[in-house]
């Protein structure tokens, strides 16, 4: 499975982005996606995750309320809407992938199978 991200960019506090990440290859066994950020110095942070055929989601609490996890399960594509965007929340955004076979909960870097290389999000005061 290969892991395509998109949509970071620089951003003034209180402003939106959008984050795409496609997935392609083996993906018939698709179980979850989600979202981690890594800032510089800091390690790696669940953002959120969406169950794949039912649709549940997961927020981290830093986010809740202001970001949102979405998925087109016909283009084997997850989104992360971003809104009142703030200094803290600059980072490398990656894009991960989970076939389900870890007995992990989503919220953890162990849950998942495949990383996208990270697209860098930055928002300024």
């Amino acid at each position: 499975v290969q892991l395509q991200a998109s949509g970071g960019g620089l951003v003034q506090a209180g402003g939106s982005l959008r984050l795409s990440c496609a997935a392609s290859g083996r993906t018939v066994g698709t179980y979850a996606m989600g979202w981690f950020r890594q800032a510089p110095g800091k390690e790696r942070e669940f953002v959120a995750a969406m169950d794949w055929r039912g649709g549940s989601t997961w927020h981290a609490d830093s986010v809740r309320g202001r970001f949102n996890i979405s998925r087109d399960v016909a283009e084997n594509t997850v989104y992360l809407q971003m809104n009142s965007l703030k200094p803290e929340d600059t980072a490398v955004y990656l894009c991960t992938y989970s076939l389900g076979n870890n007995q992990a909960v989503l919220t953890t870097v162990r849950a998942y199978d495949y990383w996208g290389q990270g697209t860098q999000v930055t928002v300024s005061s």
